[in-house]
């Protein structure tokens, strides 16, 4: 399993690479319009994505800031969430590195964003955090798609990372 969640981190961060660039091919305006997603445009959703991440991270470490809401606009521009983001990009990609199968399956108790406690196996905690990037990653993918047209978006299949690294048939666990 620890060999999951570090081509999890890897993924995560190239598929960030991938969806910011071409985020910043999109005017201001497109950048900015809300399209009806859950966080409204693709920078409140970019703004999420990373303040979540922030709030996971400061939960499993507890060290780094983690906003107070789930909708903070953090950066108002593209670079400086880009540079934010690649940031924490690294710490989940060193939070990953660093695991070993006694902490993944240990016990991560936290409370959400209203209080309430929660205990649950670290390596649950870890699928959601991915799975919570790739289906907000979808939603910026489907606004890039419909402000700039179909090439907009770039592929962001786990299946094509691993053919790029050649990790398609690696079997490390």
């Amino acid at each position: 399993m620890l060999g999951r969640y570090r081509q999890f981190a890897a993924y995560n961060e190239w598929a960030n690479q991938r969806l910011y660039a071409a985020a910043a091919t999109l005017s201001d305006d497109q950048y900015h319009a809300d399209g009806g997603a859950f966080f409204g445009s693709v920078h409140g959703t970019l703004n999420h994505l990373l303040a979540t991440d922030r709030i996971w991270l400061r939960r499993i470490t507890g060290q780094g800031e983690a906003p107070g809401r789930l909708d903070a606009i953090l950066f108002d521009t593209l670079p400086e969430l880009a540079g934010a983001r690649r940031v924490e990009d690294e710490r989940l990609l060193g939070l990953a590195e660093e695991l070993t199968a006694e902490r993944l399956m240990g016990e991560l108790t936290y409370s959400n964003m209203t209080g309430a406690r929660f205990a649950q196996p670290l390596w649950t905690v870890l699928d959601h955090l991915f799975n919570h990037q790739t289906h907000h990653r979808g939603q910026v993918h489907a606004l890039l798609t419909r402000r700039a047209g179909p090439d907009a978006g770039p592929s962001l299949d786990l299946i094509a990372l691993q053919r790029e690294t050649g990790t398609a048939h690696a079997a490390s666990v």
